[in-house]
């Protein structure tokens, strides 16, 4: 023996290759529905818009709030809003649609890790809305209202992949809701609870720092304020230096963490399965 030690990157190559082919699928499936993503934008538009008066209202006299003026809350809001038409996937809603039509029986004879295959597909979907949906509704808020530019290159290159991982956070709580659907059967009300919980904590609806002290000390150890509420932050520069790296790196726990408790539900949902439909 010489000592050396050979590596083996085929069955990583191979998982890349089916991962992007996955991908494609879902980029190709979302031209089906294209036409929505251009209602999507002036959806966007109003609900920025709505925040713009009311924020417009409590910031009347020019002070600060919770370290935001209105010109940050704004930018604030709106890149919250842009990023989430991004992130935002349905995994967990075509997982239980799925389970309904009883078609997840194919999903378990397909000789691919069927977490994988759910995510692959979202995120080609993400790529096609960042095309159609993220980046003209950007550039509408730019165009109509007086929003801020990142704070520096490091700060938009660390908001880049922040909302990058956001995807991947997202898509592990979705894949590990999802997942409940096989025992539950039916998961709509709680689609429509996560769905607003999400919101909510995430700081999509409101910064963190301006919830209740308390909630706020809850909301630090768990995940949902690193799908909105960290990126915008980087982007405005309000984290930089370390607390930006260990911003990063936090999320990208979460990421990891999220993605082994979506395989291990899906491992346990599927010991027990009852096919509905046919």
């Amino acid at each position: 023996m010489n000592g050396r030690v050979k590596l083996d990157f085929q069955p990583a190559v191979r998982a890349l290759r089916v991962f992007g082919q996955f991908m494609r699928v879902g980029f190709v499936n979302t031209l089906a529905y294209r036409l929505r993503y251009y209602t999507g934008i002036v959806t966007y538009f109003i609900y920025v818009a709505v925040y713009y008066f009311i924020w417009k209202a409590i910031f009347e006299h020019g002070q600060k709030i919770e370290g935001f003026d209105f010109s940050q809350i704004l930018t604030y809001i709106a890149v919250g809003w842009i990023i989430r038409s991004f992130y935002f996937n349905n995994i967990d809603q075509d997982m239980a649609q799925q389970v309904i039509e009883g078609k997840l029986a194919m999903d378990l004879i397909k000789p691919v890790n069927v977490q994988s295959m759910y995510v692959a597909q979202a995120f080609g979907e993400a790529v096609f809305r960042l095309a159609l949906l993220t980046a003209p509704t950007a550039l509408v808020l730019l165009l109509v209202y007086p929003l801020r530019w990142p704070a520096g290159w490091a700060s938009f290159l660390a908001f880049f992949w922040s909302v990058v991982l956001s995807f991947f956070i997202v898509a592990g709580i979705n894949f590990a809701v999802g997942t409940l659907a096989i025992r539950l059967q039916s998961i709509l009300g709680l689609l429509r609870a996560k769905y607003f919980l999400l919101e909510l904590f995430s700081g999509l609806l409101l910064p963190i720092s301006f919830f209740p002290h308390a909630a706020q000390k809850v909301l630090a150890v768990l995940p949902f304020q690193y799908i909105s509420y960290v990126p915008v932050l980087l982007y405005l520069g309000k984290l930089r230096g370390l607390a930006m790296a260990r911003a990063l790196g936090v999320q990208l726990f979460w990421v990891v963490a999220l993605m082994a408790l979506g395989h291990a539900m899906w491992r346990w949902s599927t010991r027990k399965i009852t096919i509905q439909g046919g």
